[in-house]
C-alpha cells in the first residue's frame, strides 16, 4: 500500500496498524522524522520496547542474522523496532519471506534510497495489503519554508521572510540541516525574539556549504576561473560527493521550473521578480545567467546524468573523486560552450 508522507501525521493510529514500512527516496531527513515519529507513538504504549539496527550488506553476507533479530526473544520486551539500512533489490527473498510469515511482535523499517518503479522491493510494498511504502521525495522550498516557520512560530521568534529563504538556501534544501540550524538560532535567540539577516549571517556555519554553493553555481554558469579556484580548494578536501549531487539536482529543478514558467513571464527579470517565496537578492543574477546558459532541453538531460553519476560513486568509492570531478568539469565546459 502506497501512502504520501503527510497522511502519517494526520492519522498515525490508522498507520501503526502496518508493521511492516519501506521508505524509499532522496530524502533522509524526511525518513528520520517518519522514524521518530513511529518511535514516539510505539513508545507511548510500551517503553521498554527494544530498538535494532541491521544493514544489508550484513544481511547479504548471513542472512541468519536477519531471521535471528526477528524471531529470537528478548530479555526486556515482547516487542521490536528493526531498522534495516541501505536496502534494495538484493534482499528482496528474505524480505518477501519475512513478510508473508508477518510476525506481529515486530515493526519492521526499511530505510532505500531511490527505487526505480521496476524494482522488486518497491512493488512488493506497494502491491501488498499487510506494509506500508512510502516514497520519500526531496523537499520543496514550501516545505522547507512551513518546518521553519512553525519552530520559529514555537519560539516566539520573528525573522523577515527574505531571512528564512536566506536559511533555507544556506541549507542545500535539506531538513535536518534546517533543523541543525533552526537549534543554534534558537540558543543564540534566548533573550533576542527579533533577528536581522545579519545576525543569521553570524549564526549558521555555512563556510563549507557555501564553497560547495558556489561551486555548483560557478560550474552551471560556465565560470571557468571561478569554478577551477574553488575546484582546486575542494580536491585537496574531503567532499560530500552525494550531497553535493543532491544539491546539483535541486538547482537543477528549480531551473526547469523557472524555464517553463519564463514562456508566460515577459522577461526573466519580471519572472525572478514575481516569484513567491522571493529568491535571496544575491543568487538572482546567477539564476538569471544560468537560465539564459541553459536551454529545457538540456537542462532535462541532465536529471538522468547525476542519477547515473551517483550510481557509479556509490559502486565505486575507490575512484569516486575522479568520477564526481570528470562529471562536474565536463559540465562546466558545456556551460562555457553555451553561453
Amino acid at each position: 500500500m502506497i501512502l504520501k508522507s503527510y497522511q502519517i501525521k494526520k492519522n498515525i493510529a490508522d498507520f501503526l496498524k502496518y508493521n511492516f514500512i519501506l521508505l524509499y527516496g532522496e530524502n533522509d531527513g524526511l525518513k528520520e522524522d517518519i522514524t521518530k515519529l513511529i518511535k514516539e507513538n510505539i513508545t507511548k504504549k510500551d517503553n521498554s520496547i527494544e530498538h535494532l539496527s541491521i544493514y544489508e550488506k550484513d544481511i547479504i553476507e548471513n542472512q541468519d542474522k536477519l531471521y535471528e533479530s526477528i524471531y529470537s526473544g528478548s530479555l526486556f520486551s515482547n516487542q521490536k523496532i528493526i531498522n534495516i539500512k541501505y536496502a534494495s533489490d538484493k534482499i528482496f527473498s528474505p524480505l518477501n519471506d519475512i513478510l508473508e510469515k508477518y510476525p506481529k511482535n515486530i515493526f519492521l523499517i526499511i530505510f532505500a534510497g531511490i527505487l526505480e518503479k521496476k524494482s522488486k522491493l518497491r512493488n512488493l510494498f506497494e502491491k501488498s495489503t499487510k506494509a506500508i511504502c512510502i516514497p520519500c521525495y526531496q523537499d520543496s522550498e514550501k516545505d522547507l519554508r512551513v518546518i521553519a516557520e512553525i519552530e520559529f512560530k514555537k519560539n516566539n521568534i520573528s525573522l523577515s521572510s527574505e531571512s528564512i529563504n536566506f536559511l533555507i538556501e544556506k541549507c542545500n534544501s535539506e531538513r535536518a540541516n534546517l533543523r541543525n540550524e533552526i537549534k543554534k538560532i534558537v540558543s543564540f535567540a534566548y533573550n533576542k525574539k527579533t533577528l536581522k539577516i545579519d545576525d543569521l549571517k553570524s549564526i549558521i556555519n555555512f563556510s563549507g556549504e557555501y564553497k560547495s554553493d558556489s561551486f555548483i553555481n560557478d560550474c552551471l554558469c560556465g565560470n571557468i576561473i571561478q569554478y577551477k579556484k574553488i575546484l582546486s580548494e575542494l580536491y585537496e578536501n574531503t567532499v560530500n560527493q552525494i550531497l553535493l549531487l543532491r544539491v546539483l539536482n535541486n538547482k537543477i529543478q528549480r531551473l526547469l521550473k523557472l524555464k517553463e514558467m519564463e514562456k508566460n513571464s515577459g522577461t526573466v527579470d519580471n519572472l525572478l521578480n514575481s516569484l513567491k517565496p522571493p529568491i535571496f537578492w544575491m543568487e538572482k543574477p546567477l539564476i538569471k545567467k544560468q537560465l539564459g546558459v541553459w536551454s529545457l532541453i538540456e537542462l532535462k538531460k541532465i536529471v538522468p546524468e547525476i542519477n547515473d553519476i551517483e550510481l557509479l560513486c556509490k559502486k565505486n568509492p575507490q575512484i569516486s573523486k575522479a568520477i564526481f570531478f570528470n562529471f562536474f568539469n565536463k559540465l562546466c565546459k558545456r556551460a562555457n560552450n553555451y553561453s
